[in-house]
Formats: C-alpha cells, structure tokens, sequence
C-alpha cells in the first residue's frame, strides 16, 4: 500500500473529487439528534450489512460485532481492523480511486477527523443516546463523529522478570541501562494510539526521551496491542507503550504482567466513530452507529474491555481504575495533524525503523 501522508490527505494531492474551496468550506452546527426507528431499521436490513473500518484489537471488534448482529439479526458487520495511521492510509488510498467501501470507521488517532471533515469524506449524524448522555466534548461541534470509548497508553512490566521494586515508575526511568535489552514498544507509522503517545511525551517531556530510549535496544512491534503480549508471553520485561485494557485483560486472565501510570502523566486516546458520506450502506451504518453509543453498546464493550465510555450511565468494570483517579496528558488534534508527519519520520530516524 502507497504511503499517504498527512499533508497529501489535507492537502487533498492525488484525491480525485476534491476541490480547494473544501479547505475553507463553513462550520456548520451538529445537526438534531436521531433516534432508533422502526424506518430505519427496516431499511438498514434491506441493505444487510455494516463495512466497520476499526483500530481496536480484533477479538474485541469482533465481539461487539457479533453482539449487534444479535441485536439486529439479517444486518452483518465486516469488521477491518489495522492500525489507525494504516486506516488513515488505507481510506485515502481508496478515496482516491474513487473506491467507497468504508460505512463506519474507528480512529485511536482524533486528528484523523480534521482532514476527514474538511475533505467532505464524513457525514453529520448524532445518536440520540449521545446527545443525552455524553459529555459534549465527547461528540465533534458539527456532529461528524462521536467518541466510541478512551483509553490509555501505559507502561507496564512482567512480574516474573521484573521485581515491583525495581520496575519503572516514569518514562525517564525507562532510559536506566538496567532496562537495556529488554523492552518492547510500538510504531507511530502504524498505530494510531502510538502517535497520539509519542505527540503528547515529546510536548510535554522532549524528544531527548526518544533519543535516549533509541539506545535501548529496542524491540519494535506494530500495533498498542502488541507490547502487553511480549511482556505477558515473557518475551520481554517491559513495555514503553502500549493499550492499558490490553494488559488489564491479561493480568485478569492470569498474566504476570503490572500496569505503570508514569509519574509525568499518561498518554489518552480518544476512539472517535463517524459515518462517511458516501457510504455504501448508509442506514446500516447509522443503526451500527447508534447502538455503539447506546447504553446497551457502551456497556459491553465496558464490559468486554475495561475501556473509559463516556455515556453517563455506563457502570466501570469492577477491579478497574477510574479515569478521573489516573494522571492523565492531554489531546491536541489540530497540533497533532500539523506534527504527524514530522513525528513519524523523527522517530523513523531515530529507531532506524
């Protein structure tokens, strides 16, 4: 697959169909929130299937899929799952032979709806669940996209290999010469959520972080998913990012593995939903959309994952921290947009990967 920058995708080079004026169009309010009727439905069964485009691990997706085809029986989810900047790539790519296949896509990188927006590529529609009870940082001004659910990026570490004691507490703990040789950690050129991390420790920490772990003899992987599996199979001893819920689901299951917040604080990732404007099962993709922020959709993946929901009357799984409870770095979609690229090819260099 052709590499499709940021700057191509803002810039809309190479993608038919857009025009300059895209770059300037008019902010519009969200549109009036829509409910589940009987009409769509209806018509969301005629079309039969919902083409889910989704960052999240793939058991869990998959899980969630299967959870709203029982809900709507005669309407099937297919589930494509890859790394958010893969994601990214793949949509451009497709958009730009003018191939329509995504319904409902699911970034761990909320940059990735500003290039959308502008390009015209999503539509405006809010679940009326979302409107009720989710906080309205929680759902985009123009109502292009909803935040499905949060998560962290998180170190973490195997307790057969690494004493409590002696486990990291920061990120600069990291760069300890104890550390060398044993950590895993994943790219910003695949994952979304990584990106997301390593903008927000080079703002708020530098990149003299980077630069010192690069010396670490790394191993590298592609996806947040990956690092709590290396350090949960003991393949490593620690991880320098990586999902929280991942590693919290393995230690649930038994894992020798331990969660790190960092004292600096710890990268979050919104996991934004939206609807593309031509999508190829528009009803479907709407009812999918719903159900995903309805208490019955947020509540299952809380209850399947552990991960933060931002519907009000959603129940934290038990054993779980509260995200008000975590010292957390903030998100900042339009710097990120404007850095990604650069971060990418820095790190690239850097890790010489």
């Amino acid at each position: 697959m052709s590499r499709f920058t940021r700057r191509r995708v803002i810039a809309g080079v190479g993608v038919a169909g857009l025009a300059p004026a895209l770059m300037t169009r008019v902010v519009s309010a969200a549109p009036p929130p829509e409910t589940v009727t009987t009409a769509l439905v209806e018509a969301a069964k005629k079309e039969g299937r919902v083409h889910y485009y989704t960052a999240q691990e793939i058991k869990s997706a998959e899980a969630l899929a299967k959870r709203f085809e029982a809900t709507y029986p005669g309407i099937s989810v297919k589930v494509e799952r890859s790394g958010a900047e893969r994601i990214f790539s793949r949509i451009a790519q497709e958009y730009s032979s003018k191939i329509h296949n995504v319904d409902v896509v699911n970034t761990s990188d909320l940059a990735h709806t500003l290039p959308w927006k502008r390009n015209g590529w999503l539509t405006a529609y809010v679940p009326a669940e979302a409107a009720q009870h989710f906080p309205s940082d929680q759902i985009d001004p123009e109502g292009m996209w909803v935040n499905h659910r949060s998560h962290l990026c998180v170190i973490a570490y195997n307790t057969e290999k690494i004493a409590p004691a002696d486990a990291p507490k920061s990120f600069m703990d990291l760069l300890d010469p104890k550390f060398t040789g044993k950590i895993v950690k994943a790219h910003p050129g695949y994952s979304g959520t990584i990106l997301t991390a390593t903008f927000q420790i080079a703002r708020d920490i530098g990149w003299h972080y980077f630069e010192g772990l690069a010396k670490q003899k790394v191993l590298q992987v592609q996806s947040a998913v990956d690092p709590p599996k290396k350090i949960a199979l003991g393949e490593r001893a620690v991880m320098a990012d990586g999902t929280d819920y991942q590693v919290l689901t393995d230690k649930e299951a038994g894992a020798p593995v331990e969660i790190v917040y960092p004292v600096e604080g710890t990268p979050s990732c919104s996991n934004p939903n939206a609807v593309f404007k031509a999508a190829p099962n528009p009803n479907a993709a709407r009812l999918f959309l719903s159900w995903l922020m309805s208490a019955a959709g947020q509540q299952y993946v809380v209850d399947l994952t552990g991960q933060f929901a931002a519907h009000g009357q959603i129940k934290p799984k038990a054993g779980r921290p509260l995200l008000k409870d975590i010292r957390t770095m903030k998100e900042d979609a339009p710097a990120l947009e404007k850095q990604a690229d650069e971060i990418k090819a820095r790190y690239e260099k850097l890790f010489k990967v």
